[in-house]
């Protein structure tokens, strides 16, 4: 299964910077972003993703 990972903006919550990535990734993406502070927005991806 693939997630799409969206890096989300401080002060709006708008989406900056979006990557799809495989299921074993997002673990380390979520260690990386609350490492960092940083806010992240998790969902499945469409299968047209890529």
């Amino acid at each position: 299964m693939r997630f799409e990972v969206m890096c989300l903006d401080d002060v709006d919550g708008s989406a900056v910077d979006t990557t799809v990535v495989d299921a074993a990734s997002v673990n380390r993406i979520v260690q990386q972003a609350a490492a960092m502070g940083q806010r992240i927005y998790i969902r499945p991806a469409e299968s047209s993703a890529s």
